[in-house]
Protein backbone atom coordinates (compact mmCIF):
# COMPACT_ATOMS: atom_id res chain seq x y z
CA UNK A 1 0.00 0.00 0.00
CA UNK A 2 3.00 2.26 -0.08
CA UNK A 3 4.59 4.29 -3.07
CA UNK A 4 8.12 4.67 -3.33
CA UNK A 5 9.92 8.36 -3.95
CA UNK A 6 12.20 8.62 -6.40
CA UNK A 7 15.32 10.53 -5.27
CA UNK A 8 16.25 13.74 -7.22
CA UNK A 9 18.32 13.55 -9.63
CA UNK A 10 21.83 14.89 -10.30
CA UNK A 11 22.31 17.97 -13.27
CA UNK A 12 24.69 16.42 -15.70
CA UNK A 13 26.79 18.65 -17.81
CA UNK A 14 27.06 18.43 -21.61
CA UNK A 15 28.55 16.36 -23.80
CA UNK A 16 32.01 17.82 -25.50
CA UNK A 17 31.83 17.86 -29.14
CA UNK A 18 32.34 15.09 -31.18
CA UNK A 19 36.48 14.36 -31.57
CA UNK A 20 38.27 11.68 -33.69
CA UNK A 21 39.34 9.28 -30.83
CA UNK A 22 42.95 7.52 -30.48
CA UNK A 23 43.22 4.29 -31.99
CA UNK A 24 41.82 1.85 -29.91
CA UNK A 25 39.78 4.47 -27.65
CA UNK A 26 36.10 4.22 -28.15
CA UNK A 27 34.69 7.44 -28.27
CA UNK A 28 31.28 8.88 -26.90
CA UNK A 29 29.61 8.10 -30.58
CA UNK A 30 31.15 4.55 -31.03
CA UNK A 31 28.96 2.01 -31.15
CA UNK A 32 31.05 -0.11 -28.07
CA UNK A 33 30.49 2.81 -26.00
CA UNK A 34 26.85 2.89 -27.38
CA UNK A 35 26.45 -0.28 -26.43
CA UNK A 36 28.06 0.23 -23.07
CA UNK A 37 25.61 2.88 -22.30
CA UNK A 38 22.68 0.56 -23.24
CA UNK A 39 23.94 -1.55 -20.97
CA UNK A 40 23.74 0.50 -18.04
CA UNK A 41 20.94 2.14 -18.53
CA UNK A 42 19.14 -1.17 -18.84
CA UNK A 43 20.58 -2.29 -15.43
CA UNK A 44 19.88 1.20 -14.07
CA UNK A 45 15.85 0.28 -15.07
CA UNK A 46 16.30 -2.99 -13.35
CA UNK A 47 17.33 -1.55 -10.63
CA UNK A 48 14.23 0.97 -10.37
CA UNK A 49 11.68 -1.97 -11.13
CA UNK A 50 9.57 -2.73 -8.37
CA UNK A 51 10.23 -6.15 -6.80
CA UNK A 52 7.51 -8.88 -7.76
CA UNK A 53 7.90 -10.34 -4.01
CA UNK A 54 6.46 -7.56 -2.01
CA UNK A 55 4.15 -6.78 -4.95
CA UNK A 56 3.01 -10.61 -4.56
CA UNK A 57 2.74 -10.23 -0.45
CA UNK A 58 0.75 -7.25 -0.77
CA UNK A 59 -1.83 -8.60 -3.32
CA UNK A 60 -2.46 -11.93 -1.69
CA UNK A 61 -2.55 -10.08 2.00
CA UNK A 62 -5.61 -7.92 0.67
CA UNK A 63 -7.25 -10.90 -0.90
CA UNK A 64 -7.07 -12.43 2.39
CA UNK A 65 -8.01 -8.81 4.08
CA UNK A 66 -11.35 -8.71 1.98
CA UNK A 67 -11.91 -12.46 2.57
CA UNK A 68 -12.11 -12.20 6.26
CA UNK A 69 -14.51 -9.51 6.08
CA UNK A 70 -16.69 -11.34 4.41
CA UNK A 71 -16.59 -14.35 6.48
CA UNK A 72 -17.36 -12.45 9.04
CA UNK A 73 -21.52 -12.29 8.80
CA UNK A 74 -21.42 -16.47 7.83
CA UNK A 75 -18.67 -17.64 10.02
CA UNK A 76 -20.85 -18.03 13.64
CA UNK A 77 -22.58 -21.20 12.32
CA UNK A 78 -19.34 -23.26 11.40
CA UNK A 79 -16.61 -23.60 13.71
CA UNK A 80 -14.14 -24.80 11.39
CA UNK A 81 -14.27 -21.74 9.55
CA UNK A 82 -13.91 -19.53 12.83
CA UNK A 83 -10.70 -21.67 13.10
CA UNK A 84 -9.92 -20.73 9.63
CA UNK A 85 -10.67 -17.05 10.44
CA UNK A 86 -8.71 -16.41 13.43
CA UNK A 87 -5.83 -17.79 11.76
CA UNK A 88 -6.20 -15.24 8.71
CA UNK A 89 -6.44 -12.88 11.14
CA UNK A 90 -3.36 -13.93 13.34
CA UNK A 91 -0.77 -12.80 10.06
CA UNK A 92 -2.78 -11.17 6.96
CA UNK A 93 -3.01 -7.46 8.89
CA UNK A 94 0.73 -8.01 10.46
CA UNK A 95 2.01 -8.92 7.44
CA UNK A 96 0.58 -5.81 5.37
CA UNK A 97 1.56 -3.98 8.30
CA UNK A 98 5.54 -5.04 7.86
CA UNK A 99 5.51 -4.33 4.57
CA UNK A 100 4.50 -0.84 4.98
CA UNK A 101 7.08 -0.64 7.91
CA UNK A 102 10.40 -2.12 5.83
CA UNK A 103 8.91 0.66 2.71
CA UNK A 104 8.36 3.51 5.28
CA UNK A 105 12.51 3.36 6.24
CA UNK A 106 13.38 6.16 3.93
CA UNK A 107 10.79 8.16 5.29
CA UNK A 108 12.89 11.71 6.88
CA UNK A 109 9.77 14.22 7.10
CA UNK A 110 11.49 15.68 3.98
CA UNK A 111 8.45 18.46 1.95
CA UNK A 112 8.62 15.98 -0.68
CA UNK A 113 7.58 12.84 1.62
CA UNK A 114 5.60 15.19 3.83
CA UNK A 115 3.64 15.94 0.59
CA UNK A 116 3.12 12.44 -0.86
CA UNK A 117 1.94 11.31 2.98
CA UNK A 118 -0.56 13.71 2.87
CA UNK A 119 -1.95 13.29 -0.33
CA UNK A 120 -1.52 9.74 0.01
CA UNK A 121 -3.17 8.70 3.53
CA UNK A 122 -4.39 12.16 5.06
CA UNK A 123 -6.61 12.96 1.90
CA UNK A 124 -7.69 9.71 1.50
CA UNK A 125 -8.57 9.23 5.29
CA UNK A 126 -10.86 12.17 4.94
CA UNK A 127 -12.48 11.11 1.99
CA UNK A 128 -13.32 7.66 3.20
CA UNK A 129 -13.88 8.88 6.75
CA UNK A 130 -16.57 10.80 5.21
CA UNK A 131 -17.77 8.55 2.37
CA UNK A 132 -18.62 5.63 4.47
CA UNK A 133 -20.75 7.11 7.07
CA UNK A 134 -22.59 8.41 4.58
CA UNK A 135 -22.75 5.24 2.53
CA UNK A 136 -24.74 3.88 5.87
CA UNK A 137 -27.27 6.76 6.00
CA UNK A 138 -28.11 5.86 2.41
CA UNK A 139 -27.56 1.98 1.95
CA UNK A 140 -29.21 1.31 5.55
CA UNK A 141 -31.52 4.30 5.81
CA UNK A 142 -29.97 4.99 8.91
CA UNK A 143 -29.41 8.85 9.76
CA UNK A 144 -28.40 9.04 12.70
CA UNK A 145 -24.72 7.88 11.80
CA UNK A 146 -22.17 10.55 12.17
CA UNK A 147 -19.53 11.67 10.29
CA UNK A 148 -16.23 11.62 12.71
CA UNK A 149 -12.87 12.40 11.28
CA UNK A 150 -11.42 11.51 15.37
CA UNK A 151 -13.65 7.82 15.46
CA UNK A 152 -11.82 5.79 11.80
CA UNK A 153 -15.24 4.01 10.34
CA UNK A 154 -14.83 0.38 9.45
CA UNK A 155 -11.22 0.27 7.59
CA UNK A 156 -10.25 3.71 7.70
CA UNK A 157 -8.32 3.05 11.18
CA UNK A 158 -5.28 1.85 8.70
CA UNK A 159 -5.11 4.91 6.70
CA UNK A 160 -5.09 6.91 10.14
CA UNK A 161 -2.56 4.46 12.02
CA UNK A 162 -0.53 4.66 8.67
CA UNK A 163 0.05 8.17 9.14
CA UNK A 164 1.01 8.10 12.93
CA UNK A 165 3.14 5.42 12.34
CA UNK A 166 4.98 7.04 9.67
CA UNK A 167 5.53 10.62 10.91
CA UNK A 168 7.22 8.98 13.59
CA UNK A 169 9.53 6.83 11.76
CA UNK A 170 12.11 9.34 11.93
CA UNK A 171 11.89 8.64 16.32
CA UNK A 172 11.99 4.79 15.37
CA UNK A 173 15.27 5.36 13.47
CA UNK A 174 16.79 7.67 16.21
CA UNK A 175 16.29 5.29 19.24
CA UNK A 176 18.53 2.31 20.25
CA UNK A 177 15.83 -0.40 20.94
CA UNK A 178 12.77 0.63 18.54
CA UNK A 179 11.03 -2.76 18.57
CA UNK A 180 11.34 -3.46 22.67
CA UNK A 181 10.14 0.13 23.22
CA UNK A 182 6.72 -0.16 20.75
CA UNK A 183 6.37 -4.19 22.00
CA UNK A 184 5.99 -2.12 25.67
CA UNK A 185 3.45 0.65 24.11
CA UNK A 186 1.59 -2.16 23.17
CA UNK A 187 1.38 -3.68 26.28
CA UNK A 188 0.68 -0.83 28.34
CA UNK A 189 -2.21 0.26 25.84
CA UNK A 190 -3.58 -2.79 27.05
CA UNK A 191 -3.79 -2.26 30.27
CA UNK A 192 -5.51 1.46 29.66
CA UNK A 193 -9.11 1.59 28.46
CA UNK A 194 -8.98 5.27 29.11
CA UNK A 195 -7.29 5.84 26.18
CA UNK A 196 -10.92 5.43 23.91
CA UNK A 197 -11.40 5.21 20.80
CA UNK A 198 -9.97 8.54 19.26
CA UNK A 199 -8.03 8.13 15.85
CA UNK A 200 -8.21 4.45 16.94
CA UNK A 201 -4.95 5.02 19.46
CA UNK A 202 -6.09 1.32 20.65
CA UNK A 203 -4.98 -0.32 16.80
CA UNK A 204 -1.97 2.35 16.77
CA UNK A 205 -0.08 0.96 19.63
CA UNK A 206 -1.01 -2.68 19.28
CA UNK A 207 0.12 -3.28 15.95
CA UNK A 208 2.61 -0.60 16.29
CA UNK A 209 5.47 -3.41 16.50
CA UNK A 210 4.99 -5.00 13.64
CA UNK A 211 5.60 -1.49 11.68
CA UNK A 212 8.59 -1.14 13.88
CA UNK A 213 9.62 -4.40 12.75
CA UNK A 214 9.39 -3.69 9.27
CA UNK A 215 11.53 -0.60 9.76
CA UNK A 216 14.63 -2.59 11.15
CA UNK A 217 14.28 -5.24 8.41
CA UNK A 218 16.40 -5.39 5.78
CA UNK A 219 15.82 -7.09 2.35
CA UNK A 220 17.95 -10.07 3.42
CA UNK A 221 15.48 -10.89 6.16
CA UNK A 222 13.22 -11.34 3.78
CA UNK A 223 15.04 -13.97 1.87
CA UNK A 224 15.68 -15.99 5.08
CA UNK A 225 12.25 -17.00 4.77
CA UNK A 226 11.98 -17.74 0.69
CA UNK A 227 13.43 -20.73 1.43
CA UNK A 228 12.64 -24.59 0.25
CA UNK A 229 13.09 -25.58 3.81
CA UNK A 230 11.08 -22.81 5.26
CA UNK A 231 8.28 -23.70 2.83
CA UNK A 232 8.32 -27.16 3.86
CA UNK A 233 8.37 -26.20 7.64
CA UNK A 234 5.38 -24.24 7.42
CA UNK A 235 3.53 -26.76 5.99
CA UNK A 236 3.01 -28.59 9.73
CA UNK A 237 3.38 -25.11 10.89
CA UNK A 238 -0.05 -23.96 9.12
CA UNK A 239 -1.40 -27.58 10.13
CA UNK A 240 -1.10 -26.92 13.88
CA UNK A 241 -2.01 -23.75 13.66
CA UNK A 242 -5.50 -24.87 12.66
CA UNK A 243 -6.00 -27.23 14.87
CA UNK A 244 -5.05 -25.04 17.82
CA UNK A 245 -7.66 -22.54 16.36
CA UNK A 246 -10.27 -25.21 16.30
CA UNK A 247 -9.53 -25.88 19.63
CA UNK A 248 -9.68 -22.11 20.89
CA UNK A 249 -12.87 -21.27 18.99
CA UNK A 250 -15.36 -21.91 22.04
CA UNK A 251 -12.28 -21.14 24.58
CA UNK A 252 -11.09 -17.19 23.18
CA UNK A 253 -12.80 -14.56 22.47
CA UNK A 254 -11.98 -13.45 18.57
CA UNK A 255 -12.23 -9.58 19.23
CA UNK A 256 -8.23 -10.55 21.04
CA UNK A 257 -6.94 -10.71 17.15
CA UNK A 258 -8.55 -7.28 15.99
CA UNK A 259 -5.97 -5.29 18.40
CA UNK A 260 -8.80 -2.36 19.20
CA UNK A 261 -10.05 -3.20 22.74
CA UNK A 262 -7.71 -3.02 26.19
CA UNK A 263 -8.18 -6.58 28.36
CA UNK A 264 -10.17 -4.92 30.66
CA UNK A 265 -12.66 -4.17 28.00
CA UNK A 266 -12.85 -7.88 26.94
CA UNK A 267 -14.01 -8.86 30.10
CA UNK A 268 -10.13 -9.83 30.95
CA UNK A 269 -7.87 -9.50 33.80
CA UNK A 270 -5.77 -6.40 33.58
CA UNK A 271 -2.49 -8.34 32.92
CA UNK A 272 -3.59 -10.48 30.34
CA UNK A 273 -3.53 -7.65 27.80
CA UNK A 274 0.84 -7.78 28.29
CA UNK A 275 0.40 -11.30 28.13
CA UNK A 276 -1.62 -11.39 24.62
CA UNK A 277 0.53 -8.57 22.89
CA UNK A 278 3.38 -11.06 23.40
CA UNK A 279 1.68 -14.32 22.66
CA UNK A 280 0.10 -13.09 19.38
CA UNK A 281 3.18 -11.37 18.41
CA UNK A 282 5.20 -14.33 18.63
CA UNK A 283 1.90 -16.52 16.77
CA UNK A 284 1.80 -13.69 13.96
CA UNK A 285 5.48 -13.60 12.93
CA UNK A 286 5.37 -17.27 12.67
CA UNK A 287 2.65 -17.61 10.39
CA UNK A 288 3.81 -14.19 8.34
CA UNK A 289 6.57 -16.00 7.70
CA UNK A 290 5.11 -18.83 6.73
CA UNK A 291 2.68 -16.51 3.84
CA UNK A 292 6.28 -15.35 3.09
CA UNK A 293 7.62 -18.37 2.10
CA UNK A 294 4.83 -19.11 -0.47
CA UNK A 295 4.90 -15.49 -1.73
CA UNK A 296 5.76 -16.04 -5.27
CA UNK A 297 9.45 -14.77 -6.17
CA UNK A 298 8.71 -14.33 -9.72
CA UNK A 299 6.45 -12.19 -11.73
CA UNK A 300 2.39 -13.35 -11.84
CA UNK A 301 -0.21 -12.48 -13.48
CA UNK A 302 -1.93 -10.78 -10.50
CA UNK A 303 1.42 -8.90 -9.28
CA UNK A 304 0.71 -5.55 -10.89
CA UNK A 305 -2.42 -5.32 -8.87
CA UNK A 306 0.17 -5.29 -6.06
CA UNK A 307 0.32 -1.32 -6.59
CA UNK A 308 -3.48 -0.93 -6.37
CA UNK A 309 -3.93 -2.73 -3.15
CA UNK A 310 -4.66 0.29 -1.11
CA UNK A 311 -7.83 0.59 -4.01
CA UNK A 312 -8.74 -2.78 -3.24
CA UNK A 313 -8.45 -1.89 0.38
CA UNK A 314 -10.73 0.98 0.97
CA UNK A 315 -13.36 0.50 -1.83
CA UNK A 316 -14.30 -3.84 -1.25
CA UNK A 317 -15.62 -2.18 2.03
CA UNK A 318 -18.33 -0.60 0.37
CA UNK A 319 -19.32 -3.99 -1.15
CA UNK A 320 -19.41 -5.71 1.76
CA UNK A 321 -21.43 -3.45 3.91
CA UNK A 322 -23.83 -3.44 1.31
CA UNK A 323 -24.32 -6.74 1.69
CA UNK A 324 -24.50 -6.80 5.35
CA UNK A 325 -26.88 -3.71 5.66
CA UNK A 326 -29.08 -5.40 2.83
CA UNK A 327 -29.26 -9.06 3.91
CA UNK A 328 -27.46 -10.80 1.07
CA UNK A 329 -25.72 -12.82 3.80
CA UNK A 330 -28.41 -14.04 5.48
CA UNK A 331 -29.62 -16.62 2.55
CA UNK A 332 -29.61 -20.39 4.58
CA UNK A 333 -27.36 -21.73 1.54
CA UNK A 334 -24.59 -19.40 2.18
CA UNK A 335 -23.72 -20.58 5.59
CA UNK A 336 -23.30 -24.11 4.45
CA UNK A 337 -19.39 -25.37 2.63
CA UNK A 338 -20.68 -24.96 -0.68
CA UNK A 339 -22.19 -21.41 0.22
CA UNK A 340 -19.07 -20.57 2.32
CA UNK A 341 -16.58 -21.26 -0.74
CA UNK A 342 -18.83 -19.22 -3.18
CA UNK A 343 -18.53 -16.08 -0.48
CA UNK A 344 -14.17 -16.67 -0.38
CA UNK A 345 -14.44 -17.16 -4.21
CA UNK A 346 -16.55 -14.13 -4.93
CA UNK A 347 -14.49 -11.81 -2.49
CA UNK A 348 -11.22 -12.73 -3.87
CA UNK A 349 -12.47 -11.79 -7.71
CA UNK A 350 -13.95 -8.96 -5.86
CA UNK A 351 -10.84 -7.25 -4.62
CA UNK A 352 -8.85 -8.65 -7.57
CA UNK A 353 -11.34 -6.10 -10.07
CA UNK A 354 -10.80 -3.40 -7.51
CA UNK A 355 -6.83 -3.45 -7.97
CA UNK A 356 -6.97 -3.03 -11.72
CA UNK A 357 -5.56 0.04 -13.77
CA UNK A 358 -9.14 1.09 -14.38
CA UNK A 359 -10.91 1.33 -11.12
CA UNK A 360 -7.49 3.14 -10.12
CA UNK A 361 -7.88 5.55 -12.73
CA UNK A 362 -11.39 6.53 -11.86
CA UNK A 363 -10.59 6.43 -8.02
CA UNK A 364 -7.34 8.53 -7.98
CA UNK A 365 -8.95 11.97 -7.15
CA UNK A 366 -9.86 10.65 -4.07
CA UNK A 367 -6.55 7.78 -3.46
CA UNK A 368 -3.86 9.99 -4.97
CA UNK A 369 -4.62 13.31 -5.78
CA UNK A 370 -2.27 15.63 -7.63
CA UNK A 371 -2.52 18.79 -4.77
CA UNK A 372 0.43 21.22 -6.17
CA UNK A 373 -2.12 24.09 -5.61
CA UNK A 374 -2.03 23.08 -1.77
CA UNK A 375 1.62 23.02 -1.25
CA UNK A 376 4.28 25.95 -1.47
CA UNK A 377 7.63 24.91 -3.55
CA UNK A 378 10.37 24.02 -1.27
CA UNK A 379 14.05 26.02 -1.92
CA UNK A 380 15.24 22.77 -3.62
CA UNK A 381 13.05 22.47 -6.30
CA UNK A 382 12.41 26.14 -6.62
CA UNK A 383 16.07 26.06 -7.53
CA UNK A 384 16.21 22.80 -9.72
CA UNK A 385 13.51 24.66 -11.87
CA UNK A 386 16.11 27.64 -12.06
CA UNK A 387 18.57 25.84 -12.81
CA UNK A 388 16.13 23.91 -16.14
CA UNK A 389 15.31 27.10 -16.84
CA UNK A 390 18.88 28.58 -17.26
CA UNK A 391 20.35 25.73 -18.91
CA UNK A 392 16.93 25.60 -21.61
CA UNK A 393 18.05 29.64 -22.07
CA UNK A 394 22.39 28.44 -22.65
CA UNK A 395 20.88 26.10 -25.51
CA UNK A 396 18.86 28.41 -27.09
CA UNK A 397 21.43 30.98 -27.01
CA UNK A 398 23.92 28.46 -28.64
CA UNK A 399 21.51 27.38 -30.80
CA UNK A 400 20.95 30.42 -32.18
CA UNK A 401 24.52 31.60 -32.30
Amino acid sequence: MTNSLRPHGHNRAPLPPAQSSADGVPSPRSPQNQKAQANNRSASDGAKQRDAFFDNAKYLAIVLVAIGHAWEPIKGDSRTLEAVYTIVYTFHMPAFIIISGFFSRSFDASPSRLKRLITGVAVPYIVFETAYPLFKRWIAEDPSQDISLLDPWYLTWFLCALFIWRMTTPIWKMVRWPLPIALGLAMAATVAPEIGDDLDLQRVLQFLPYFVLGLCMKTEHFHMVRTRTVRILSVPVGLAALVVGYWAVPRMNTAWFYHRDAAQELGAPWWTGPVMVLAMFGCSLLLTACFFAWVPRRHMWFTALGAGTLYGYLLHGFVVKAGDYQGWFEAAWLHRPLGEILVTVLAAVGVTLLCTKPVQRMFRFAMEPRMDWAFKKDAAELAREREKREGAAAVRQKVDA
